[in-house]
């Protein structure tokens, strides 16, 4: 509730690529990070609505472009 804004974390950014998962059926997304080699996804949290979504962004210091959407 009362978190200091620090820093962004770090993240491979040589074999991890930021990305939403997005669900066809019920629209459930959620945000993490893809191994490029083995494509393997892992969840970091639940995006509900647009705030989530900027401090997924914020607290790994990414912009729009950089995260891509897969269903």
């Amino acid at each position: 509730m009362f978190r200091k804004k620090g820093r962004p974390r770090d993240y491979d950014k040589e074999n991890l690529k930021p990305v939403i998962h997005a669900s066809i059926c019920n629209g459930e997304q959620v945000a993490g990070f893809k191994d490029r080699q083995t494509g393997k996804f892992t969840e970091i949290m639940l995006i509900r609505d647009s705030r989530d979504l900027a401090e997924f962004m914020e607290s790994y210091g990414l912009s729009a472009e950089e995260i891509t959407k897969e269903w």
